[in-house]
């Protein structure tokens, strides 16, 4: 039987005192000045406007001055922020192959990537790589035998890391993998909670029947700062644009935090059905797909999955993403799955083959978690034995239905 590698990620809480909280922050304004830079010059490019997506050429260009400008960041963070750039650069140039007319990428997340280069793991810490030499940084893990501690046994090699810094604390996104001659555990006896995410009602509604959040009170207050935002530009005053700026930072708390609870709903739903996969559709060309979707609620979409993905994953639960083709126009009913534009009507959703009626959203859910299992089943990866959760038991992709036990 051929070997194969297993892959998961390992989200650890580090503890750093105020020093090396500092130096973390600061390289990490380096690393984002640094991949804005390689961005700005690979987007400038060349005089016939092409962009550049090669990272030899890029490094090249830009590696001297980016160092320069960074106060000698370490080189391996040097060259990790132009990977990020690069992989940026690059899906911009297929946008523009597609017709489209992308923006040049910016860089404000507050995460930087670290190689074994820069990062060497130990049993309670690790050291990191900063503008000012290495810091150690213990790792603060839970008591039970769950992830991330299942992870840090000998049976896992740690990879690559992402750190991250949210809500005043620093969270290392480690890459492990082992070995196995089995089938992959993602596929094999897996259990999905399908998620649809939407741009009015409820902000997310899963397989299993809950209704999660409130777009419409979410775009709500946005229209609602936008207005207020309105009022104080056509003041002009000093005062005003001070005012303007609190405002806009305090809306930006309370979205951030709105989404927080969110996504942290969305993991305890997955946690009380023994989920093993959180499944939600891509957000590739959203816009089109949903032609009331505004940049705001794709931007509120993207952090849901963001921050669904890192919550899940200290669980040991995975996020997958599935392409959103007739999710919304296809009865989930195993016995039929008949598509047609006309079965949804806003929200309802009343299949004109078989006369079954659900809510549109629970039907697309179901369908974005039968939709992952039929990809592992074609696949070969498992997925006949693999589970989508429903509201009283679980359902796998030849429509055995098993009920929960109480």
């Amino acid at each position: 039987m051929a070997t194969v590698e297993l892959r998961r990620t390992a989200v650890v809480k580090l503890d750093v005192d105020d020093d090396a909280h500092r130096l973390l922050q600061e390289t990490i304004d380096r690393f984002k000045q640094a991949a804005q830079m390689v961005a700005d010059d690979g987007w400038n490019g060349t005089e016939d406007g092409y962009i550049v997506t090669s990272k030899t050429e890029l490094h090249d260009r830009t590696y001297d001055d980016v160092r320069e400008a960074t106060d000698e960041l370490n080189a391996d963070l040097v060259c990790a922020a132009r990977n990020r750039a690069a992989d940026a650069l690059d899906s911009c140039a297929e946008k523009r192959k597609d017709g489209k007319n992308p923006s040049k990428p910016q860089f404000t997340s507050d995460s930087v990537v670290y190689n074994l280069n820069a990062i060497t793991y130990y049993d309670d810490y690790a050291t990191l790589a900063t503008v000012d030499g290495r810091i150690e940084a213990e790792y603060v893990l839970p008591d039970e035998d769950v992830p991330p501690t299942t992870y840090f046994s000998e049976d896992w090699e740690k990879r690559e890391a992402t750190l991250h810094h949210r809500d005043g604390d620093y969270y290392l996104h480690i890459a492990v993998v082992r070995e196995t001659e089995t089938e992959p555990e993602d596929a094999e006896n897996g259990t999905v909670l399908g998620v649809d995410l939407n741009v009015d009602g409820h902000l997310a509604v899963t397989s299993t029947g809950a209704f999660i959040g409130n777009a419409d009170y979410l775009n709500h207050k946005r229209r609602e700062y936008e207005k207020r935002r309105g009022q104080m530009q056509q003041t002009g005053t000093r005062s005003a644009h001070l005012t303007m700026k609190s405002l806009g930072g305090r809306f930006a708390n309370w979205s951030e935090d709105y989404l927080h609870r969110v996504s942290k709903t969305l993991v305890q739903e997955a946690l009380a059905h023994d989920c093993t996969h959180i499944a939600f559709e891509k957000l590739t060309h959203i816009r089109e797909r949903i032609s009331n979707a505004s940049k705001f609620q794709q931007w509120a979409f993207r952090r849901i999955q963001e921050y669904t993905e890192y919550k899940a994953a200290e669980y040991g639960i995975a996020v997958e993403k599935i392409a959103p083709q007739y999710t919304s126009q296809r009865c989930s009913h195993v016995d039929c799955s008949f598509t047609h534009d006309d079965n949804r009507d806003g929200d309802e959703f009343c299949c004109l083959k078989c006369d079954r009626e659900y809510h549109a959203d629970y039907n697309a859910a179901k369908n974005i978690a039968r939709k992952l299992l039929q990809n592992w089943h074609k696949s070969g990866s498992g997925g006949a034995t693999s589970h989508l959760a429903l509201k009283s038991g679980t359902l796998n992709v030849n429509g055995i239905f098993t009920p929960t036990t109480v």
